[in-house]
């Protein structure tokens, strides 16, 4: 079975004080890139939270850099060819998805294009209201 993870899931696999580390880690480790996967798009996200959280949770640059690398060795990453990506945002807007929505609606696209019969998520409200291919995947770890 394959697993499509998200930024989510994998952002609280790297703060062992995030209330969803023990079951993302857990989950993260049990994958290998023929078992998961994540969008590329989702490695400029993590960057963005790792390096941007407040106070004592920022990392450097350096360090969300070491965590991306063991992300890249662990899945498969995953990209949209720009027609996939105009497909993605097309389907998004026909279930009325504005705004930041649109990236979860990449991930979801980048979640089909590998057939992952399973996202992985914390944020389920987001992808719930993606198109019903994506939305019938999403779960939590």
């Amino acid at each position: 079975m394959k697993a499509f993870l998200d930024t989510s899931v994998l952002v609280a696999t790297f703060y062992a004080t995030h209330e969803h580390h023990e079951s993302s880690f857990n989950l993260f480790l049990s994958l290998d890139k023929r078992t998961g996967c994540t969008a590329a798009h989702c490695l400029t996200e993590i960057y963005a939270t790792l390096t941007g959280m407040p106070g004592k949770d920022r990392v450097t640059g350096d360090e969300a850099l070491l965590f991306l690398g063991n992300v890249r060795d662990r899945l498969t990453i995953v990209a949209l060819e720009p027609e996939e990506c105009f497909d993605a945002i097309d389907a998004a807007n026909g279930v009325g998805v504005l705004g930041g929505g649109i990236y979860d609606a990449l991930i979801g696209h980048s979640a089909l294009k590998v057939r992952a019969q399973i996202i992985y998520t914390w944020n389920m409200k987001h992808f719930k209201r993606l198109v019903p291919d994506v939305a019938s995947r999403v779960r939590t770890p």
